[in-house]
């Protein structure tokens, strides 16, 4: 019971899924896929009436001029001509349908990817945390590639033949019923083998389709993950896993081919049958006078012209299953819940004149929080970096919390430090000011204002990071450091590297600041790409500032430099600190270490060495930061 409804939830969605591809292509191509239809129905009756011509030339034209000594070829050549004329309407119409489905087709994909992507921006970090980035791909190249496919081949074809069916059975019909009965007896036989090899089909390329994503997302993994292959020499390991992998994807591909290629022969030989059993029977009624030859010899060809598209309507059904597979998880992708933000209070330009803040829209170097109230009045409050923590309770799932109760205060230029082990809660309080995620109990103020009520681009409009492992892009080393803020001018950047100290080195390299480098930053070390993460973030010019144990990839040397960049970055704002060298933080305002969760000591350097606590411990390398 359980796999019949199953089945029926399966088909509900295979059903919802072409109508809403199909509404992309009625909304968006109206006009055009009119002329695209109008011209499969004059390309399929084209092929019907060539073979209706083959009776009427043989019956009225050829056989009549057998034996006869002075034959006329005049209604003979004009017949022919008429003929070729239809013929060429058909081919031009085959041509116009061929063109217009590639326009339509690249079109929608078009639209479809733009809109992925689009929604992509929206989506909160916790669904990329829950899917692999190989298989988001994999949705973007092979589900996309084969939804190409079935829109300009497969759903035309269909349609085609269909259309070349129905009209051949019509002529059939009209020819002779008892052939017809016999045609019929085979299309019943042919269905219940094309049903028969296309569930099976259909469904091992339904599972061709997860196996390739899920290929996908493990190359991805093992090309970004190289370096620790090698390191760890689990080159054969991971060579094992890919096989394993690769051989399910192998198995599932050949027996989705399998039963797909022995279908069309299999139906071509039903039909080769009928065709022998037509003309056995065609000739005993030639014979008898029933029928005549031009009529046999039209049946003949209505039998090959009706189980050619018989065949290709089952094979062509396969790509179409798997397309509406695919399109359903790229409709997943689109249908997946956005960020939510119900934030009002935005960020503004701001100025005090006469002792109060007013907004401007020029820029002063001074923003202010735009706060609307219920009663239609309008308070502004400086933005400051004042950030509080009050009971905070917070759980990736809802059921296992991993942050118990933090409270805490940082206020306008402190700098507050986190340490403590791997998992201990550091980065997600931090993730927690960006709100990345939003809390399950207590509350988060930054300025006095709630952040709830602050919208989420503002917010993180006010907050910088710096993170340990940098992500740059492909462009300028300029290009670069202005993703801080796209409409800087060059002094500006310039600025920004200076202080930042990553001015240094780029001055160094072949063409300084137009120096390409791409998304990985080949070519630079780690310490040149945090002094660029440094440069962006300055750049973005923000009062509070997020640095996620940005110093412990490198070097000591380069930590120096880096250091001096940072503490150029720090002055004046509001910093938290995520710090795995405890040398780095021994100037922090307050100190806070935590484990499992909870906060078990805070304050300064030297008051958390006098009490000798977890933080001594820490400290003196009596307990290890694992």
């Amino acid at each position: 019971m359980k796999q019949l409804n199953n089945k029926k939830d399966n088909n509900k969605n295979a059903g919802k899924t072409l109508k809403r591809l199909l509404k992309y292509v009625t909304t968006t191509y109206k006009l055009q896929f009119v002329i695209v239809l109008i011209s499969i129905v004059i390309s399929s009756l084209v092929g019907v009436a060539g073979i209706q011509f083959l009776k009427i030339l043989i019956d009225e034209f050829i056989t009549p001029l057998i034996g006869n000594t002075n034959p006329n070829y005049t209604s003979l050549i004009t017949a022919v001509i008429i003929m070729g004329i239809i013929y060429v309407v058909g081919i031009i119409a085959t041509y116009i349908y061929d063109r217009l489905m590639i326009n339509i087709s690249q079109g929608i994909l078009n639209k479809i990817r733009l809109q992925m992507f689009e929604h992509m921006q929206t989506l909160p970090i916790g669904y990329f945390d829950r899917h692999p980035h190989g298989e988001t791909m994999s949705t973007y190249t092979n589900d996309v590639d084969t939804l190409r496919q079935c829109i300009s081949q497969s759903i035309p074809q269909v349609f085609s033949c269909v259309i070349s069916m129905i009209s051949i059975l019509v002529s059939m019909i009209a020819t002779n019923i008892y052939l017809t009965l016999v045609v019929l007896a085979m299309v019943v036989i042919m269905l219940f083998v094309a049903k028969f090899f296309g569930k099976k089909s259909s469904e091992y390329f339904i599972k061709q389709q997860k196996d390739i994503g899920t290929v996908n997302g493990y190359i991805e993994e093992m090309m970004s993950g190289q370096k620790v292959v090698k390191v760890f020499c689990h080159e054969e390991e991971t060579k094992k896993q890919f096989d394993k992998l690769n051989e399910e994807l192998c198995d599932s591909s050949t027996k989705a081919n399998s039963y797909a290629n022995t279908l069309m022969p299999c139906i071509m030989n039903i039909g080769n049958l009928g065709y022998v059993l037509v003309a056995v029977i065609g000739g005993i009624l030639a014979v008898n006078g029933i029928l005549t030859i031009g009529s046999i010899a039209a049946f003949l060809q209505f039998i090959k012209a009706f189980t050619n598209p018989l065949g290709q309507v089952s094979q062509q059904m396969n790509s179409i299953i798997m397309a509406l597979a695919g399109a359903g998880r790229i409709f997943d992708l689109i249908d997946e819940k956005s960020e939510e933000d119900n934030g009002y209070v935005t960020l503004v330009n701001a100025k005090i004149e006469n002792g109060k803040i007013i907004e401007v829209k020029e820029r002063t170097g001074m923003w202010a929080w735009k706060h609307p109230h219920h009663d239609g009045t309008l308070t502004y409050t400086k933005l400051c970096g004042h950030v509080e923590f009050e009971n905070v309770k917070f759980g990736y799932e809802k059921n296992k919390i991993v942050l118990h109760d933090i409270s805490l205060e940082a206020k306008e230029g402190e700098k507050v430090s986190f340490v403590g082990a791997t998992g201990a809660g550091k980065t997600t309080i931090t993730n927690l000011i960006n709100r990345f995620y939003d809390i399950q109990g207590g509350k988060i103020r930054y300025d006095g204002i709630n952040i709830k009520k602050i919208r989420k681009q503002d917010l993180r409009r006010s907050l910088g990071m710096v993170l340990q492992d940098t992500n740059l892009f492909t462009g300028t080393i300029k290009e670069n450091i202005r993703y801080g803020k796209l409409d800087a001018t060059d002094e500006e950047v310039y600025a920004a590297a200076r202080l930042s100290n990553a001015d240094k080195f780029i001055k160094h390299l072949s063409k300084g600041y137009d120096t390409m480098i791409d998304g990985s930053g080949e070519g630079l070390s780690q310490g040149q790409r945090q002094l660029l993460s440094i440069a962006r973030a300055a750049l973005n010019n923000p009062p509070v500032l997020i640095l996620d144990e940005a110093t412990s990839s490198i070097d000591t040397r380069t930590e120096k430099i880096v250091q001096e960049g940072m503490d150029q970055l720090m002055k004046g704002r509001t910093v938290f600190v995520i710090a795995h060298r405890l040398s780095t933080i021994k100037n922090s305002d307050l100190i806070m270490v935590l484990d499992h969760g909870s906060i078990m000591e805070r304050g300064k350097h030297e008051e958390l060495i006098k009490n000798k606590g977890m933080y001594y411990g820490l400290y003196t390398g009596a307990i290890e930061i694992d």
